[in-house]
């Protein structure tokens, strides 16, 4: 597998450098680690604080590559470093595309005075943007472990699927736990159930046939996605839940202590990728990290 790493030397990125441990890697995996030199919004780049400030980055950037290569110097995999001057988000997707990466690895830099979990512009950006999964890694709740558990939501979508898919290329030890979980948004949810004991029987027994209809619907989506991820995995379980999806997903994830969500997303960018989307909302609300895999978009 070929990982994008991304650091900027924070406690955020050292935090995903050191998920990378929890993995069973091997020597056919290849871990590139990109820091990126921002470029400073100055109009005079000739000028001459502007050119002491770049030239600093530059006498440090060696040192945040070192410090990652460090943490990783126990792992089999191949290592490569990566410098680049920039925006970082675009230099981080396009690293990505041009190495042809399996998946974009980073933490969730902290935005100040705001709660320490909530991701910063630069991790939003590259989700959003990236046509490559994105595993936005942040801080765990209690001691690490190499046994990781898992939440992947599905739809039965393309998306979903594609999301599913990255799972199996991971490598996650063999006793990874995945729950499965579909969530049923019910056709009459926008009822209130004050007005629903006033509908008349036969109305009554078209919502119950709906219901039901619903719930085999959901057992299929979750069997298929059984299917291919018991290809790898062996430690497998399985639930329906009703209400808003994103309610549940993030109320189950706290409730099994999860370390990742996954979750599917359309790789596009601009205001339909941001809008009315739940990956979006799961990223920046969940307390566990979360693996946004991708489908190429419009």
């Amino acid at each position: 597998m070929k990982i994008l790493l991304t650091t900027d030397g924070s406690e955020y990125s050292e935090t995903a450098t050191k998920f990378l441990t929890r993995l069973n890697l091997s020597a056919n995996d290849e871990i590139t680690i990109l820091h990126v030199i921002s470029d400073d919004p100055f109009e005079d780049k000739e000028d001459y604080y502007y050119s002491r400030i770049k030239k600093i980055k530059q006498l440090i950037a060696p040192k945040i590559l070192d410090s990652a290569v460090n943490i990783l110097k126990s792992t089999p995999a191949k290592i490569n470093t990566e410098l680049m001057n920039g925006y970082p988000d675009k230099c981080i997707v396009n690293a990505a595309v041009e190495a042809n990466a399996n998946i974009i690895i980073m933490g969730p830099k902290r935005i100040k005075g705001i709660r320490s979990r909530i991701v910063g512009s630069v991790t939003k950006s590259v989700s959003i943007t990236s046509p490559k999964p994105v595993l936005v890694v942040k801080p765990p709740r209690g001691e690490s472990s190499n046994k990781i558990k898992i939440l992947f939501t599905t739809d039965g979508s393309e998306y979903a699927t594609k999301a599913g898919e990255t799972i199996t290329l991971m490598p996650f030890h063999d006793n990874t736990e995945i729950t499965i979980i579909h969530v049923i948004t019910p056709a009459f949810y926008d009822i209130p159930d004050k007005f629903k004991i006033k509908i008349d029987t036969h109305v009554m027994e078209e919502m119950k046939r709906y219901n039901s209809i619903e719930l085999e619907d959901s057992q299929t989506i979750i069997e298929q996605a059984t299917e291919y991820l018991s290809k790898k995995y062996s430690n497998i379980n399985k639930l329906t839940k009703v209400g808003d999806p994103s309610d549940e997903i993030l109320y189950t994830a706290n409730a099994l202590e999860v370390d990742i969500i996954v979750v599917g997303s359309k790789g596009m960018g601009g205001f339909r990728g941001v809008v009315s989307s739940i990956s979006r909302y799961i990223l920046s609300a969940a307390d566990c990290s979360v693996l946004i895999g991708k489908t190429a978009g419009i």
